[in-house]
């Protein structure tokens, strides 16, 4: 008979990616089901080199700069352009080091460039996934590339939403994307997150961190919000379809698109 040929889809999820990073795309396939589909747009981010090579601390300007006008804008408008039903943000830092009002109105701008389709944003989406799942106390482990300064940027981030951070840091891991085990990511993380926080944060969609999140719950016994999984939930969310058939990624996905 006749194969999958990646046609038949529920919803179809705009993704707007560094244009070096393979991560969040990997991690987003990896999770949805197959009835989803997936497009990816690059956006052109100065803190990466052919490869995805990075230095082993991003500087805040491309940071801050991958969210401005023109790419980004310009990505959105032509991503839009094909039959997708929502927008993905596939990028931490920059909600850092804007803030959140900055980050909102980024997303309400790029919708106008996408002709009204809705856009979700990584932390924005963190901070809806955290009071569906009522947690107040969290713990922010960021990736090995970000500074003690962009960490505490995202520290900021978060209490300004209403929570408290108990614990933030970059994880202590080696500072390359492809230097990332999930095996270490679950062992740093555990030995890291204090007893008081009721939550875990992994900030980074570039981090390599989805495949431990179900190992991380189950050690700590509490929700464990990775990036890339936290962006697809809410893409589904806003495309008003179910997270459903999607099994292993933590305890975020049980929740309906309703909230």
């Amino acid at each position: 008979m006749y194969r999958p040929d990646g046609w038949d889809t529920r919803v179809r999820i705009g993704v707007l990616t560094p244009h070096a990073d393979v991560g969040p795309e990997s991690e987003l396939r990896a999770m949805a089901p197959d009835d989803v589909g997936l497009h990816t747009a690059r956006v052109p981010f100065g803190a990466m080199r052919p490869g995805g090579a990075m230095d082993p601390m991003i500087p805040l300007a491309p940071v801050r700069a991958f969210a401005e006008p023109p790419h980004v804008d310009d990505a959105a408008e032509l991503l839009a352009a094909a039959p997708v039903d929502v927008l993905a943000f596939a990028f931490t830092s920059s909600a850092y080091v804007t803030g959140a009002d900055a980050e909102a109105a980024m997303l309400e701008r790029l919708s106008g460039r996408a002709h009204g389709l809705p856009v979700v944003g990584t932390c924005s989406a963190v901070t809806q996934a955290l009071r569906a799942l009522g947690v107040e106390r969290i713990a922010l482990i960021d990736p090995p590339w970000f500074s003690a300064e962009l960490n505490d940027l995202g520290r900021a981030y978060y209490e300004a939403a209403g929570f408290g951070v108990v614990y933030a840091a970059p994880c202590p891991l080696p500072s390359g994307q492809r230097l990332i085990r999930p095996a270490e990511l679950h062992d740093r993380v555990v030995r890291q997150v204090p007893s008081d926080a009721e939550a875990v944060v992994v900030g980074g969609n570039g981090f390599r961190a989805v495949g431990a999140v179900e190992s991380m719950e189950r050690t700590m016994d509490r929700p464990v919000l990775a990036a890339n999984q936290v962006l697809l939930w809410a893409a589904l969310r806003a495309a008003g379809t179910l997270a459903e058939g999607i099994d292993g990624y933590g305890r975020l996905f049980p929740l309906t698109a309703e909230g």
